[in-house]
């Protein structure tokens, strides 16, 4: 219920933006069928769908502020945007410290600290090489260096017939 709740709060927060709204879809799509394959229990799963679909909360902000997108501008713009989106919500403070530092992490490929956060990258990224035209070699030279999950590799592989 509170997944669907955050969605619904996050397409209104879009404005009617096809691509952000679709994108953000995706991506939590991925993420969920490849945390429940990987089994991940209850509350990281729950962290990592609600950091899926507020991953790229920033754009709309870093398309104003900076005119593009770029990653990083993302990650350091989301943190707060998420702690306020998330005020509402009846969760607990470290459920949306995760969530705020999933945000503002996800282009970041080091470091990183836990499952929630490895199947962020590989959703995203399943994502992204589609919206973005990636090439072949581009996806299977990440599927050998960034992903880590079976769930993640099986479907990178499959869809991207690599």
């Amino acid at each position: 219920m509170i997944v669907s709740r955050i969605i619904h709060k996050m397409v209104d927060f879009s404005k009617g933006n096809l691509h952000d709204i679709n994108h953000f879809m995706k991506v939590w799509a991925f993420a969920k069928t490849i945390g429940e394959s990987e089994k991940l229990d209850k509350e990281r799963q729950l962290i990592l769908e609600i950091a899926a679909i507020l991953h790229d909360i920033a754009c709309p902000l870093c398309r104003e502020k900076y005119g593009n997108t770029n990653g990083k501008y993302q990650e350091m713009e989301g943190v707060p945007l998420v702690r306020e989106f998330l005020k509402d919500f009846e969760l607990s403070q470290e459920l949306v410290d995760r969530v705020a530092f999933l945000v503002g992490h996800h282009h970041t490929y080091t470091d990183v600290d836990g499952l929630d956060y490895q199947i962020l990258l590989e959703a995203d990224y399943i994502v992204n090489a589609d919206e973005g035209g990636y090439s072949g070699d581009n996806i299977a030279n990440t599927c050998n260096s960034l992903f880590r999950t079976e769930t993640g590799k099986s479907l990178l592989k499959s869809i991207y017939r690599i």
